[in-house]
């Protein structure tokens, strides 16, 4: 296949900070490269200067795209030559319908007057394409994650797309959802169209690429045939040390019940017949970690922000800390009672992106620095600021920088620091890892295990079977708003949990191996 893209010597500062430090790497037509790297290591810079979000003359080096210099001054202009970019936080308008999303400032037209039904068909063939069996009529906010994100790759594929890149696409999908989309980048690829995929989980980037490409502080550090590297070797080059034991195995005295949840049961916040939550009772000792699995949709998240006091509709159950009853109708009801949660979604529920770091991690606990006269005491505010960067190892210029401009790992520790500001006896933590990088991850669960050590108790729900087993002491396992399992972890599998997770009957399966 000829050269489609490359890139040569490509640097790009912000002030002093070089973000991108004379990267080059190639695409062919055709062909799948990953962009590996840590959060903060320099992938999306380098995407952004190629498609055009930081223009030409803001950066150094040169870009060609099939044999021609490049020198975009906005992304429209790169869009026009073939390229295109899919961002995680997708670029759709909910509100409007698949067919308008996909001509959004593109719209066909003749004699003055828009050609819906030209449209019409266009889009019905590109949905096609992506093997996405929707109405071009239908409202995108009605569309789950992973058909939005399709709906993205037939919009770029309208504009005649020859490099597609996909900047953590699975993210937020399921299981299915992502086989299905690696299915059409692998019939994109067999029709000549190049992508660029930045994942951080690493048996998708094994499973779909031709190349692997490693980009660690800024630098370029290698580009590898995805044939015979290993998973253990794309970490070390990513991290630029070997993470043998990712998931610390640190003993911890496991105690007595500190939380018990009996026939808890949540309905649906608009259609109310139905049930998120389905009867749902376990319990949670001191100084354990108990993972919670399940696929999406199985109600783990829901359970949980009824134990928080955050869940937006009905729910009815007892719960019980400590061995006494108490009622939890609100947040600032589980924090009292010493219950700290992480919440699944940290953009949208767990942090308030335009303030700044500092803030955001003393935003629960500003009670501590409040006065008689209700005046706040900055300087301890400041000096437990300061501390909490450094325990949790928050890489931040300033702890004023708004914390939306962090990378996800260090807003997952930011949020962490701001619930291990409340001294909690149980912390909830709901997809720990998402979307985080794998030196991040590590970080995240040599913590859990200090904690564990320290007698709080930890609850970890995810969707990593992975991450589950190497995590808790006993899972439970999720479907559809029951519980199926309770199994303690001991040589414990993930085929062992994913039968337990689709089983039909309704005898929950307690403490077997």
């Amino acid at each position: 296949m000829p050269c489609l893209l490359e890139m040569k010597n490509i640097t790009k500062q912000f002030g002093v900070v070089k973000a991108v430090d004379n990267v080059s790497l190639k695409v062919d037509a055709g062909q799948v490269l990953s962009l590996c790297g840590e959060n903060g290591s320099g992938k999306s810079t380098l995407m952004k200067v190629l498609c055009g979000i930081y223009p030409h003359g803001t950066w150094q080096g040169d870009i060609y795209f099939s044999g021609d210099l490049i020198t975009a001054k906005s992304i429209r202009e790169t869009e026009q030559k073939g390229i295109a970019i899919i961002h995680q936080e997708l670029a759709l308008v909910k509100q409007m319908s698949v067919l308008e999303n996909m001509f959004l400032g593109n719209e066909w037209g003749r004699y003055g007057l828009m050609d819906y039904e030209a449209m019409y068909l266009r889009c019905r063939k590109m949905l096609a394409q992506v093997k996405l069996n929707v109405d071009p009529n239908t409202r995108v906010g009605e569309l789950g994650l992973g058909q939005q994100q399709l709906v993205e790759i037939a919009k770029a594929l309208n504009k005649q797309v020859r490099l597609l890149v996909l900047d953590e696409p699975t993210a937020s999908l399921t299981e299915s959802e992502t086989e299905t989309l690696l299915e059409i980048i692998s019939d994109l690829r067999d029709h000549g169209i190049a992508c660029i995929y930045i994942s951080h989980k690493l048996n998708e980037v094994k499973a779909i690429s031709d190349l692997i490409c490693v980009i660690r502080d800024g630098r370029h550090i290698a580009t590898r045939s995805a044939v015979g590297i290993t998973e253990e070797e794309i970490i070390a080059m990513m991290v630029g040390r070997e993470l043998t034991e990712l998931y610390p195995q640190a003993p911890h005295q496991i105690g007595e019940i500190i939380l018990q949840v009996d026939n808890l049961t949540a309905w649906h916040p608009v259609n109310r017949h139905i049930r998120r939550v389905n009867d749902v009772s376990f319990t949670l000792r001191r100084g354990e970690i108990l993972g919670v699995a399940g696929l999406v949709g199985s109600g783990r998240t829901e359970t949980m922000q009824c134990i928080f006091g955050a869940y937006a509709g009905r729910w009815q159950g007892s719960i019980s800390v400590n061995n006494q009853p108490v009622l939890i109708e609100h947040c600032r009801h589980a924090m009292a009672l010493g219950i700290a949660m992480v919440p699944e979604d940290r953009k949208r529920d767990g942090i308030v992106s335009v303030m700044g770091v500092g803030a955001n991690i003393t935003l629960a606990a500003l009670k501590k620095y409040s006065g008689p006269l209700s005046m706040l005491d900055e300087a301890q505010e400041q000096a437990t600021i300061r501390d909490s960067l450094a325990r949790l190892k928050v890489k931040t210029s300033s702890s004023l920088l708004a914390i939306g401009r962090l990378s996800g790992g260090n807003q997952q520790k930011a949020i962490l620091a701001r619930c291990l500001l409340l001294n909690p006896q149980i912390l909830i933590l709901d997809e720990p890892t998402r979307g985080i990088d794998i030196g991040a991850k590590a970080e995240i669960y040599k913590l859990i295990n200090q904690l564990v050590q320290q007698g709080i108790a930890v609850i970890v729900v995810s969707s990593e079977l992975p991450e589950v087993l190497g995590l808790s002491d006993r899972v439970l396992v999720m479907h559809e708003g029951r519980i199926k399992a309770d199994l303690l972890n001991r040589d414990l599998t993930q085929e062992k949990i994913m039968e337990a997770a689709l089983r039909s009957d309704t005898d929950v399966e307690k403490h077997a191996v």
